[in-house]
């Protein structure tokens, strides 16, 4: 059986055909595309408020966890702080899901895969904090120089990291589009990937098999084996290694 991969939806106002403005839960087909192609089978996951108050009904259902990015920061009420006035849209509806998926997936120990926001979802479930403007804090806009448009810089990965097995090398190039970043890394998390300014760029837990955050965009790039290596997890469990 193909292993089956939760893929996190956000709910966006969109137009198409017959359809004008209206609500829809959408994610990049790239996340999809990649899991396809590393032999795995996506499912969508929308907040859902009944999946909110039992969590392991929905994750009963998978075999690895991806919380994808998106286009609004998380809310900063969830880690004590006031909004920056860069930060913006949030979602309260979204975050709550995630978090709560997150908690859940990682205390059964499913394999988890936090992707930009993602991570940041991760970092936040357990009680860590973000930079609400990266740029005030390295003095540039590398990680997202132009709106719409992937940024590429490399990231420096940890020898005998999680990140750097999954990733395949301890150097490796990233698309990015983020404005936001770790700033305390949450309970339990270790930094085990940056950039060259200093930006926490991956974080993972030691102790499961396999949770972990990265802030780029490895659904972007088809040369990226990370979320091979998620599926790659799966196969491994079922095999009981």
């Amino acid at each position: 059986m193909r292993p089956r991969v939760g893929i996190t939806a956000a709910v966006e106002r969109i137009s198409y055909g017959a359809w004008k403005e209206v609500e829809a839960a959408l994610s990049p087909i790239g996340y999809v595309r990649a899991v396809s192609e590393a032999g795995g089978r996506a499912l969508l996951l929308p907040p859902d408020p009944e999946d909110a108050e039992r969590p392991e009904d929905v994750l009963g259902l998978i075999d690895a966890l991806v919380l994808t990015g998106g286009a609004g920061d998380v809310d900063p009420a969830r880690y004590g702080q006031r909004p920056h006035p860069r930060t913006g849209p949030v979602q309260p509806g979204r975050d709550a899901y995630e978090i709560l998926l997150a908690r859940a997936a990682v205390e059964r120990d499913l394999p988890v895969l936090g992707i930009c926001r993602g991570m940041q979802i991760l970092n936040v479930a357990f009680g860590g904090s973000l930079e609400q403007h990266l740029p005030e804090v390295v003095g540039h806009e590398d990680h997202r120089r132009v709106p719409g448009k992937f940024s590429e810089h490399e990231v420096s990965l940890k020898p005998g990291s999680l990140a750097a097995r999954a990733c395949g090398g301890e150097r490796i190039g990233a698309k990015s589009h983020h404005h936001q970043g770790i700033r305390d890394v949450g309970e339990g998390f270790v930094p085990t990937g940056w950039a060259a300014d200093g930006t926490v760029e991956a974080i993972e837990m030691p102790g499961k098999r396999f949770v972990l955050g990265v802030l780029w965009h490895p659904e972007e790039d088809r040369e990226s084996r990370l979320i091979r290596a998620l599926v790659e997890e799966v196969h491994l469990v079922d095999r009981g290694s």
